[in-house]
Order: C-alpha cells, then sequence, then structure tokens
C-alpha cells in the first residue's frame, strides 16, 4: 500500500511494488513525482527525513526500526553577523538565498535505496521524468502558489497555470531527475543545479559544500504509549515534542469519546507544555529530551480544570508526507519538505527548481546552539512517525504535514487509533485543533501564552474550550490542519490505509 498527497504519486510508488521493488522503492518512486507535481509542497531543492521498519519483529528493543536525516547545511558562506548587522532579528522567510541550506532530498533518496531498494533507481525515477518532460495536469493545491511563482525569476514553468487542469513541464526538473538517474548524486550535486546553485549563492556555498553527502542514518527517538512503541525523528527535527506529548497523554485520565472537550483539551495543553520551550531546546546536538522525569514533571504541569499560563515566552509550509508498505512488511514513513510553500521563492536558474527555507529555523542569537553557520542543520519541523507493536512488528507508518502543527496534528491521529481504536478513516478526516499564532506557521513558540486553539470546521469542543479558558479561532475544514496519511498493519496482516481528504487529489492504494 502506498499514501500521499497525490494520485499520480500514489500510483508510481505501487507501480514500483508491483515490479517487485521494495517500500523504499515505492517511497521514492512516490517522493519523485511529488516533486514535479507538488512544487507547493516539496521538490528537489528541499530536505527529507524517514523511518524505516525492515519487517522484522525484533526484539522490542530495537523493533527494527531505522531513523534517515538527509537535512541539508547552511553554506561555507553562512555569516550570521552579516545579516544581523542588516537589521534582522530572525532568518529572512522569503526571497533570500541565505535561508537555503544545501538542498538534502537527493542525497537521501540514494541512501534509501542503497540500503533498501531492490529497483535500479532509473526505473523508479522513470514516472517522474516521464511527467515533468510531457506535463501533468495542475492540481487545485497548486494554483494560488503558481500565480505568486511565476512572478518570480526562474519560475517560468507556473505562467501556463490559469485553473486546475492545465498542462504543466517542467523540463528543468525532467533534466535534473534524468541526471541523478544517470550519475548519481554527482549528476546532481555537482552537475548543472550544482553550478547554478553555486552562481546563485554569490559565496553562500562553494563546491565543498556540494560535495558533501547530506544523508546520514541516525537512531530513532521511541516512546512507550498506548500499549504500544512510536518512533521520530531524533534533533534536529522536532520529533521529540510528538513523542513527549504522547507520554504526557498516556499518563492523563482521557475521556472515552474524542468529542469531550476535556479530550481536546488534555491533548491541546500536552502539547503546549512540550512544546513552550522548543526554540531554546531544539538544535542538531540536543540530548536527553525524553526522560522520564521530564515527562512527568511536565504531565504535572496539565490541569485538567484550566488553561495553563506557561509564563515568560521562549528565547527568541509547507511539505509533504508519504507512506509505503511492502508485502515483506517493511514499512517507510517519509516526510519531505519545502518548509513554507515553494520555499524560499528563490529558483535555481538552470532547471526551474525552487528551494527550500529551511534556513528559517536556524537562530540569529549571539551563542544560540541553534545559530546560523557555516555547515549547521537547522531545526526542523519535520517529524515522520512510526508505530510498533511490543514485540516489535510494525504497527502503524503516520505523518503529516503542517510546520509546527505537525507533532500536534499526530498526538490527535495517534491517539484516535492506539487510544480509541478508530480505523484509519475516521482517524484521518476527524476535525482538528492546531495551536495557532496567526503567523507563518514556523512561529508557534515565540510567544506561547498567546497562541489561540484554530477549531476545525465541525469540531464539537468551541464552547467546552473556551470555558476551560482557551482562546479559540473557528477555521475552515482544510490543509492548514495538515495533510496526514497513514497505513495500518491489521492483527492479521490486512493493510487499512487513508490519504487525507484535506489534500483533495491525496490517494491511499493497495492490494
Amino acid at each position: 500500500m502506498v499514501c500521499s498527497v497525490d494520485h499520480l504519486a500514489s500510483a508510481a510508488g505501487m507501480a514500483a511494488l508491483d515490479r517487485g521493488g521494495s517500500a523504499a522503492d515505492a517511497a521514492i518512486a512516490t517522493n519523485a513525482v511529488l516533486t514535479v507535481t507538488a512544487p507547493h509542497m516539496c521538490g528537489l531543492g528541499g530536505d527529507l527525513f524517514a523511518l524505516v521498519h525492515d519487517g522484522s519483529s525484533g526484539d522490542g528493543s530495537s523493533g527494527g526500526v531505522t531513523a534517515l536525516n538527509a537535512s541539508g547545511r547552511a553554506g561555507s558562506g553562512a555569516d550570521p553577523d552579516r545579516l544581523r548587522a542588516e537589521g534582522h532579528e530572525r532568518m529572512p522567510h522569503l526571497h533570500d538565498i541565505r535561508s537555503v541550506p544545501v538542498p538534502g532530498c537527493v542525497d537521501g533518496w540514494l541512501a534509501l535505496h542503497e540500503r533498501h531498494g531492490r529497483l535500479p533507481l532509473a526505473s523508479l525515477l522513470e514516472p517522474a521524468i516521464r511527467l515533468a518532460s510531457a506535463g501533468f495536469p495542475a492540481s487545485p493545491l497548486l494554483l494560488a502558489g503558481a500565480r505568486i511563482a511565476a512572478e518570480r525569476p526562474g519560475g517560468g514553468d507556473f505562467a501556463v497555470v490559469h485553473e486546475a487542469g492545465d498542462r504543466v513541464r517542467r523540463p528543468g526538473v525532467a533534466r535534473a531527475l534524468s541526471a541523478v538517474a544517470a550519475d548519481g548524486r554527482d549528476g546532481f550535486y555537482l552537475g548543472e543545479f550544482g553550478e547554478g546553485l553555486l552562481e546563485l549563492g554569490a559565496g553562500e556555498y562553494d563546491r565543498s559544500d556540494l560535495a558533501r553527502p547530506n544523508a546520514d542514518w541516525v537512531t530513532p527517538l521511541r516512546i512507550r504509549a498506548f500499549g504500544h512503541d512510536v518512533w521520530s525523528m531524533p534533533p534536529n527535527s522536532q520529533g521529540y515534542l510528538l513523542l513527549m506529548a504522547l507520554g504526557i497523554a498516556d499518563g492523563l485520565d482521557l475521556p472515552a469519546s474524542p468529542d469531550d472537550p476535556l479530550w481536546a483539551h488534555l491533548l491541546a495543553e500536552a502539547a503546549r507544555v512540550s512544546g513552550h520551550d522548543r526554540l531554546a531546546l531544539l538544535h542538531e546536538d540536543a540530548k536527553d529530551l525524553l526522560s522520564a522525569e521530564e515527562i512527568e514533571r511536565r504531565r504535572a504541569l496539565v490541569d485538567p480544570a484550566r488553561r495553563l499560563r506557561l509564563g515568560a515566552p521562549a528565547a527568541p509550509g509547507d511539505t509533504t508526507y508519504l507512506c509505503a508498505v511492502d508485502g515483506d512488511g517493511m514499512g517507510v514513513s517519509l516526510i519531505q519538505s519545502n518548509a513554507a510553500g515553494f520555499g524560499s521563492m528563490v529558483f535555481e536558474p538552470r532547471t526551474g527548481i525552487n528551494l527550500h527555507n529551511r534556513g528559517i529555523g536556524f537562530s540569529l542569537t549571539p551563542g544560540h546552539p541553534a545559530e546560523y553557520g557555516p555547515g549547521r542543520r537547522p531545526p526542523h519541523t519535520l517529524a515522520p512517525a512510526l508505530v510498533t507493536r511490543p514485540d516489535g512488528a510494525l504497527r502503524s507508518v503516520v505523518g503529516t504535514m503542517g510546520g509546527d502543527a505537525q507533532p500536534q496534528v499526530l498526538l490527535q491521529v495517534i491517539t484516535r487509533l492506539l487510544r480509541h481504536g478508530e480505523l484509519p478513516g475516521p482517524a484521518i478526516s476527524a476535525p482538528r485543533w492546531r495551536i495557532g499564532s496567526g503567523g507563518t506557521g514556523f512561529d508557534t513558540w515565540y510567544a506561547p501564552d498567546d497562541t489561540v486553539l484554530d477549531l476545525e470546521e465541525g469540531t464539537p469542543w468551541s464552547d467546552g474550550l473556551a470555558a476551560l479558558g482557551h482562546p479559540v479561532t473557528p477555521r475552515p475544514y482544510g490543509g492548514m490542519f495538515g495533510h496526514a496519511h497513514l497505513i495500518d498493519v491489521r492483527p492479521d496482516g490486512t493493510l487499512a490505509g487513508a490519504a487525507d481528504p484535506r489534500a483533495l487529489i491525496g490517494a491511499a492504494i493497495g492490494r
């Protein structure tokens, strides 16, 4: 089974499985198509994280789970003093190459394929190359961003998009994918794309930055919650926030029904006490964030009767998620991102590949452990998840886009799945809350006590949450509450999956 935001991408992944490919092959084929058809969410100019379950039952301690961090590093020319001298207090959000670390997506594909692939890489990229060359119909989600992108230097591929269904061709992306298929990472990072990035960077990068691989196999984080082990990425990912909130929630007296406002209150407070100090704590070298003592300390802060005031503020996108499970039980939970929509709205001039703005996660506070600097990885919102049973067997692969709200969305979906026994369809489609700042979606924790609870249309909690002290704001049902996708392995081995209806053209395809 394959789940993604785009039926064209899910179909490419399923075709790889039908040819005998692994879940890793399916994930690469799916992601490759998304880099063509969903540039408003992800692309060759973005980063990638993945969790992989190898299909074994493990011994209950390792669970057969590994983690791939393919997030890029700032270039050798990264200079925080220059940004501060220009008056910046935060990293530039758009239109600035300094918020563009070297993209890690292609390195992530190559590492995933080297360890877990079965089919030739060129065959996995072929559907994406064909769509980029011959064209694909613009999705409804692409429309708004495409009009803005078309006005930027290098964004000419999107000038043809006036309504859903208009045919879009991306010849530069086709050349870049073909270069990867033919020559691996050198064909991309040291080829046409790399030359254009060096030219565009004007000193932000040198060739050694592009020659250095961005993909590392790392040890995943894990927590026991609701009778299962839940896994996510270690720092520089914010995955610890999901696991900490689940650990807190597991010890709370949750109502039997998710329709109870107390259910939303307790989970929202678990998310708030987990995340309020993220800006101070999250950096690439952060350790020991999930101790039992720390989870217990934060759980004790949650008051069932009222919203907690957290005190002083902490120190000063878009994305796409996909998942795949193969017939041998391997599961891949993969997330790939530009950060905000088309990312930085800066386009590499030779291929027209839009570049992410993951550098917005860096700090410009002097001496901060996440300070912008050469060769550093920024704090990341990307947080895929994977669930195993107590014996280590795969239970679920799940994730979502959503900027700072990713752990909050997954907290609700996983609690519905594991605590309340909901099937993937209802768990994914149920209306959600998120902690909102009214800003970019990446600035939630700058003033934690000033946030509100955005409530999606259809939630039953508004009056009850207001009575508990939460400022609430009604919002329409849709993508601002994530595009979550889930594949669940039932006890008899049957796969049950759901693609988020908020994605409009998403698809869960299986056999």
